[in-house]
């Protein structure tokens, strides 16, 4: 069995071409299924697909990365060309090795973050929920969790990380002076909305406004941190309103535009807008940062802040290598160990056989009056002989070299305790 990985993320590839590789969780059951058929046979497939990744795991007799890479060339509308230049494929151990770091924070924009732990639990259930998931990923992605746990609770990986929604504030306090005098919008209120809210929340600001499509989610938000919801459809008409706008949502196009943007200066007077667009495929048209009094900030452009701290983690991150090292050991060595699954069956299926042939065998002779010492006597003098009778076969018919390999062969699983003789 071999498992291999397809991906691109923050560091091997731009966000222009990260966004044509964002999969929605809506779509995600008919795109494994689609991937699925790309194969010669159904393969194990699970699609990994946050801000900063788009990762493809996958597993089947033999790697098919040629069929993978141009699958997903095909779902991005890109030449296989420039997107292999972008990707990383991994295989193997390596393939492993790579979960194993991923689940555990260690390849992620903010080392040591938890959130993506929590993305890949997500993927997984969506493919087991489509039917994707088989043993052997299942096994890798179980492993990989098991490994996070052990990471986190081990070392000091999440010590003096700064998340994303922190590096955002550090950002908006060094355009404004002081963040209890702005008005805060935020557009969308999933998971990475949630995460900032309260960092900005806790500012003191003038208002906080949160703008969703499920009302409800929005008011659970600012129900919690305080403040008022608004409908999408008024955001153009009220984006003046706001001297900070954090941006984060699930939409394919983009929410605010440039024409938007620029009307919304205009009201100002031209006063600056901070923006922080969090989204993958992007919530803010790029245009937008060239305007002279916006200050748009992309998951990219946040890389530089998020990196303060990393030198004080150099050593939790050389314990983190050594479980994950561990635990790809243990994983290849369970690999291994199925590889042999069909033989095992095979050889327990045909000792199966003798065994019913015997028995039947001896019943029959039992039935006709035969003594039953004389009947268990035979039946395990034939089980012996079935035993045997292909390991005597080929030391007796093989050449000298071949006879001497099989020798050691029959020794080691028959004769172990006398191997030596």
């Amino acid at each position: 069995m071999s498992v291999w990985t397809l991906g691109l993320n923050h560091k091997s590839a731009p966000l222009a071409l990260r966004e044509r590789f964002a999969f929605a969780t809506e779509r995600m059951e008919q795109s494994l299924h689609q991937l699925r058929e790309r194969f010669a046979s159904h393969k194990e497939v699970a699609i990994l697909s946050t801000c900063n990744r788009t990762e493809i795991y996958c597993a089947g007799e033999q790697s098919q990365v040629p069929q993978t890479l141009s699958w997903l060339a095909q779902e991005g509308d890109t030449d296989v060309a420039v997107l292999q230049e972008h990707t990383y494929c991994l295989t193997g151990d390596d393939s492993a090795r790579h979960a194993f770091r991923v689940a555990s924070g260690l390849d992620s924009m903010v080392l040591g973050e938890p959130q993506i732990l929590g993305q890949m639990k997500d993927a997984v259930r969506l493919a087991n929920e489509a039917g994707a998931l088989g043993t052997t990923l299942n096994q890798l992605f179980q492993r990989s969790f098991s490994v996070a746990k052990e990471v986190r609770s081990k070392t000091e990986i999440g010590a003096h990380s700064i998340s994303m929604a922190a590096a955002a504030v550090r950002l908006a306090g060094r355009l404004f002076e002081d963040l209890s005098q702005v008005h805060i919008l935020f557009v969308g209120a999933g998971e990475m909305i949630e995460l900032c809210v309260p960092h900005f929340a806790s500012r003191s600001p003038l208002s906080i406004t949160v703008a969703n499509r499920n009302p409800e989610r929005a008011q659970a938000l600012v129900d919690t941190f305080g403040g008022t919801c608004m409908p999408l459809s008024d955001l153009p008409r009220r984006l003046h309103e706001f001297d900070i706008v954090i941006s984060c949502t699930a939409s394919t196009l983009p929410l605010i535009g440039l024409g938007a943007v620029e009307s919304a200066l205009k009201a100002r007077r031209h006063r600056p807008i901070f923006m922080v667009d969090l989204a993958v495929p992007r919530d803010i048209e790029p245009e937008v940062k060239a305007l002279s009094d916006v200050y748009l900030y992309t998951v990219d452009d946040l890389s530089e802040v998020v990196s303060q701290g990393q030198s004080q983690r150099q050593s939790a991150v050389v314990q983190a290598e050594i479980i994950i090292d561990d635990g790809v050991k243990k994983f290849m060595s369970w690999l291994d160990a199925r590889s042999h699954v069909p033989l095992i069956q095979q050889l327990n299926s045909k000792a199966q056989t003798w065994r019913e042939l015997e028995l039947a065998r001896a019943r029959k002779m039992i039935e006709r009056g035969e003594n039953v010492d004389a009947v268990l006597q035979a039946m395990s003098v034939n089980l012996t002989k079935k035993m045997l009778n292909g390991p005597l076969r080929e030391l007796n018919h093989l050449s000298a070299v071949q006879r001497d390999k099989a020798r050691e062969a029959v020794c080691q699983f028959f004769l172990q305790s006398d191997s030596t003789t």
